[in-house]
């Protein structure tokens, strides 16, 4: 018989064997309803001040007054390829990171101040406001980017070749696709030769609009202005081209539960890329397409406990071989402070705008869902030319009915499930919340591991190990706190912001890079080198990007190694135990 001797230590561990099961996170079964609620994992390592205060940083012109006075003023992060580019105030700098190996030094450097100062200081704003902050970067091309920025509250957009930050062509007007000041939040993506962006039209910030334009085939589109079922005070987080459509990610305030207040829930919305929008009679000039939903973050149980407040998304990944998008979402401003990591399947977004419409028949009745037999065809929300729509070559060819009822009803009536109904990760016992979120699903040697980094707005980054197979009954492991955060490169005259704004994987060159308001931070992906010929603390790591050599010492997964069989001769020897965190490898 076989010896079982290495199972006795789990049959005396039965409640840590229970405690590993309750913190089984995102990717595994649904748990039932007396499930206790997780605990807050511990990290098994923490990079403290003395140690990330080596890591390299970058905080803008310091020879410039304006910088010294008010900081960077950090807008967006934009990676193309080896370049970064980073936008702020008045400026956009692009790092090449092929060359940028220990401090991050700006190549190129773009100035673009306002001329309209004057006229911002007679409206009656703070001359501190009335700079051009920078709040669109986007690639239009394989040569040029697309800038837009605040210009002293008159929005202007510009081209850019991106080998030179030259300016190409003439201004154009930045209204509906950039915010009025730096505070409003937008997105911004090219898709098929338009320019889908998210943002508020007006001085007053009191018109949200998703809108398209510049395109050369198509109509300027638009939302319903001041209709609340379309859009009420949101705040957009980001936007994806997927398929037929772009996907909006919002948070707004949820029109269907007003009776409780100003309650907050996160929203996808989407629409068709071919919209050409309504008929003269019924929305002509805005969208015929326009869908939203509410997704669905919470603890589940006899209770459920919601994550409501979408933060950060990530752009659609594989998660256990099927299209996902992974967000990190907070819980209202009047809760129980708490973060929480979710996953949603793509497909489940789509089964949901598949599904039914949500309604209320009185202006004090309860939502309910639109009756099938009420739903008008060819079905709401579809793309001409395809599937229910496919004998439509038009929108402005749909039938004023069907047209008549998306303008009244664009909301669904089921939420988006996270993927097997359960966060990948929860933080309820600090007070800071989570704020960002960038995710590599392969790391390690067989990259086949999946690591989240999640940035806090206390200055800290979570480095998560999450399990990606169904049937891994161990859950994610917390396997740092880096306090990234450093008082030297980053405060400007004694003040302090230390909200976590972009992160950006580069994990050609084994960096993250964490941006603040006044300053850019590189950390390295792993310390492994700190485990020594430690080989009990490199394996007790549990680090992908760690890995135990024969030679007796424990290394990073840095650019450039290769891994090799431990069949081969020359055996680097992986670190990951038999009973492993997330997928083994096939």
């Amino acid at each position: 018989m076989a010896s079982t001797s290495w199972l006795s230590p789990w049959r005396q561990l039965p409640l840590l064997l229970l405690l590993l099961l309750v913190l089984a996170s995102c990717f595994l079964f649904e748990p039932a309803s007396s499930t206790h609620f997780p605990r807050d994992l511990e990290p098994i390592s923490v990079v403290d001040s003395e140690q990330s205060d080596q890591f390299p940083g970058f905080q803008g012109l310091l020879q410039d007054n304006d910088t010294l006075r008010l900081g960077l003023d950090f807008q967006r992060l934009l990676r193309i390829n080896h370049m970064l580019y980073i936008a702020a105030r008045d400026h956009v700098f692009a790092v090449n990171l092929t060359t940028a190996s220990e401090e991050l030094v700006p190549q190129l450097k773009l100035t673009w101040p306002s001329e309209d100062v004057s006229k911002c200081t007679v409206r009656g704003k703070n001359s501190d406001e009335c700079y051009n902050y920078v709040k669109v970067l986007v690639a239009r091309d394989d040569e040029t980017l697309f800038a837009c920025g605040t210009n002293a509250f008159n929005p202007t957009c510009r081209n850019y070749k991106m080998a030179s930050l030259e300016q190409v062509g003439e201004e154009v007007v930045g209204q509906a696709r950039c915010p009025f000041e730096s505070g409003q939040s937008n997105v911004g993506l090219f898709a098929g030769g338009d320019f889908y962006s998210a943002t508020m039209t007006d001085f007053l910030a009191s018109d949200a609009v998703i809108y398209r334009s510049l395109g050369d085939g198509r109509p300027v589109l638009r939302t319903v202005k001041y209709d609340s079922k379309w859009l009420r005070e949101p705040h957009f987080l980001h936007a994806i081209d997927y398929g037929n459509y772009v996907y909006f990610f919002l948070s707004e305030i949820a029109v269907e539960y007003t009776t409780l207040g100003k309650v907050v829930f996160s929203r996808v919305a989407r629409v068709c890329k071919n919209d050409n929008g309504g008929s003269p009679r019924v929305l002509e000039r805005y969208w015929t397409s326009f869908l939203k939903a509410r997704l669905n973050c919470s603890v589940p149980g006899d209770s459920f406990f919601y994550f409501d407040i979408l933060q950060s998304l990530t752009n659609v990944l594989q998660i256990n071989q099927r299209p996902a998008v992974v967000g990190v979402f907070t819980t209202q401003d009047n809760s129980i402070p708490g973060s929480a990591v979710c996953a949603f399947y793509m497909d489940d977004i789509e089964s949901v705008f598949n599904g039914k419409f949500k309604e209320q028949r009185t202006s004090d009745s309860s939502w309910t869902p639109v009756p099938e037999e009420q739903v008008p065809r060819p079905r709401p929300g579809a793309c001409t030319g395809d599937g229910p729509a496919a004998d439509y070559k038009s929108s402005v060819q749909f039938p004023d009915e069907m047209l008549m009822f998306i303008k009244s009803y664009p909301l669904m009536d089921e939420a988006v499930p996270s993927v097997n109904h359960w966060p990948c990760f929860t933080r309820t016992s600090s007070r800071s919340k989570l704020s960002k979120i960038v995710v590599d699903v392969s790391a390690g040697p067989h990259k086949d591991r999946t690591v989240m980094f999640l940035g806090s707005d206390d200055g800290r980054v979570l480095k998560v190990l999450a399990s990606t197979h169904p049937n891994d009954s161990f859950g994610s492991k917390l396997l740092e706190e880096i306090r990234v955060y450093n008082p030297s490169k980053c405060n400007v005259q004694g003040q302090e912001d230390r909200r976590v704004l972009a992160l950006e994987l580069d994990k050609e060159r084994h960096a993250l890079l964490v941006a603040f308001s006044s300053c850019l931070i590189r950390v390295p992906l792993s310390r492994c080198s700190q485990h020594g010929a430690c080989r009990r603390s490199c394996l007790a790591s549990r680090d992908p990007y760690c890995i135990w050599l024969r030679t007796g010492s424990c290394a990073d997964m840095a650019p450039g190694f290769k891994y090799v069989s431990p069949l081969s001769s020359c055996v680097p020897q992986p670190l990951f135990f038999p009973l492993s965190l997330s997928q083994p490898h096939s």
